[in-house]
């Protein structure tokens, strides 16, 4: 017998199309094996955000997106499905995988352990998995809600009545599970900022033409192992639990902490989000005290101001940034080119540095658009006072035609993954 979990997300082969039925379309089928079986387990899978996907790219990428989304939790469960258990989708304007299982009454285990071991095995598979739901439409793990519930066959109600209440009662189930689950998160989140549990990794930024380091961006991650670990799971999580403010603080924290003893000729970029500039602990004063501490020169820092957060008055920003600057900081906006706020933060900002989106980057040794599109950025940022930093870097081919374009630094995992660095590892051990 297969192991839920065994199996990933895959698109349906080029030419094969896969349609799972409404529920609405088998429901009578459900009642007549319901009213035979005398008992009934059904599971929920709620793909609400599928939603997105007809928004964006059409109700034909959404119809695709959910059937192979079907057909993937039918390879996940595998052989635990009865030959007449059945999946389906949900009803007409709701994305949702419906997965009934037929057993009789009589068989206490199933709906005792069974039942509850294949909700919670297939939640587990579907959070390690989860990534490839949705794809390539949705580039983000999404959120699953599962529910389940059981139903014994009631001869004095109509059958169709007792299994659209069971499919309620899963729905319900499944918004309760999700409850729980946000509770948790949030709790491990608040535990998490009260004692810190952060740490920074740092990514080497390289010139080009000398292949030498010039500096260092710090990179925040939670507990190792932990549903927390990666920065987007992290932020996303503060977002939902409105830490955000916290966990930011906590993020510059560690990425000072774990660069002390910096090389003097070595620049550190440190995330920051627009609205840094209220906290505290961030005016200069503070501030420049904390870097004596570490033994880091203002001069030696960069804060990178990303889009995730639109910057709302940029006259106030300007006068923060001029205040910085006549202390020997610098700036840099993050993600150039992703999105319009940070062509406009470019231009409103002047930034000493410019971070080009991987997006752009990627494959530009072969691309004549993008190659013009940078030449475009790095004639802007000359007129600006700026320097380019080209993101995502992997090959030594696009490294080449960075230094062919005149761009002077590349961030990317062709120097190596992000690592703490040596002088950190040292003091821990």
């Amino acid at each position: 017998m297969s192991e839920v979990g065994d199996q990933t997300f895959q698109s349906a082969p080029a030419g094969e199309e896969r349609r799972l039925p409404r529920f609405g379309e088998v429901l009578s089928e459900v009642a007549g094996r319901f009213s035979m079986q005398g008992a009934l387990g059904v599971v929920v899978i709620d793909a609400s955000v599928m939603g997105d996907i007809e928004r964006n790219y059409g109700w034909d990428a959404q119809e695709r997106a959910m059937n192979d989304f079907g057909a993937a939790v039918g390879a996940l469960i595998g052989e635990k499905l009865g030959i007449d258990d059945l999946i389906v989708r949900g009803e007409t304007a709701r994305n949702e995988i419906v997965v009934l299982l037929f057993r009789e009454a009589s068989e206490v285990a199933f709906y005792r352990s069974e039942l509850p071991a294949l909700h919670s095995a297939l939640a587990n598979a579907l959070q390690r998995r989860g990534s490839g739901v949705g794809y390539p439409y949705l580039l983000q793990s999404p959120e699953l809600p599962i529910g389940s519930a059981a139903a014994l066959r009631n001869p004095t109600l109509g059958a169709e009545s007792q299994v659209r209440s069971a499919l309620e009662e899963a729905r319900a189930d499944g918004r309760l599970n999700l409850g729980v689950t946000a509770r948790r998160r949030r709790a491990r989140l608040f535990e998490l900022v009260l004692e810190g549990l952060i740490h920074s990794v740092y990514e080497p930024i390289v010139e080009v033409e000398s292949r030498t380091v010039f500096g260092y961006e710090a990179l925040a991650r939670g507990p190792e192992g932990s549903e927390l670990h990666s920065p987007l799971a992290l932020f996303a999580a503060a977002t939902e639990t409105d830490f955000l403010f916290q966990l930011d603080c906590l993020c510059r924290q560690s990425a000072l902490d774990g660069a002390r003893d910096l090389p003097a000729d070595a620049r550190l970029f440190v995330n920051v989000r627009p609205t840094t500039i209220h906290d505290p602990n961030f005016r200069a004063e503070p501030l420049c005290r904390k870097l004596e501490v570490v033994g880091l020169q203002p001069s030696q820092v960069v804060f990178e101001i990303s889009e995730q957060e639109s910057i709302g008055n940029y006259s106030i920003f300007r006068e923060v940034r001029d205040d910085y600057g006549k202390l020997g900081f610098q700036f840099a906006i993050d993600d150039t080119g992703a999105g319009y706020a940070s062509l406009t933060a470019v231009l409103e900002l002047a930034p000493e540095f410019i971070k080009m989106d991987r997006a752009f980057v990627r494959g530009i040794d072969e691309d004549p658009a993008r190659q013009e599109l940078l030449r475009a950025l790095r004639s802007v940022s000359e007129r600006i006072g700026a320097r380019i930093i080209g993101e995502g870097l992997d090959t030594l081919e696009e490294l080449e035609m960075l230094g062919q374009l005149g761009v002077p630094f590349g961030q990317g995992w062709l120097f190596g993954k992000p690592t703490p660095l040596r002088a950190s590892s040292d003091e821990d051990s």
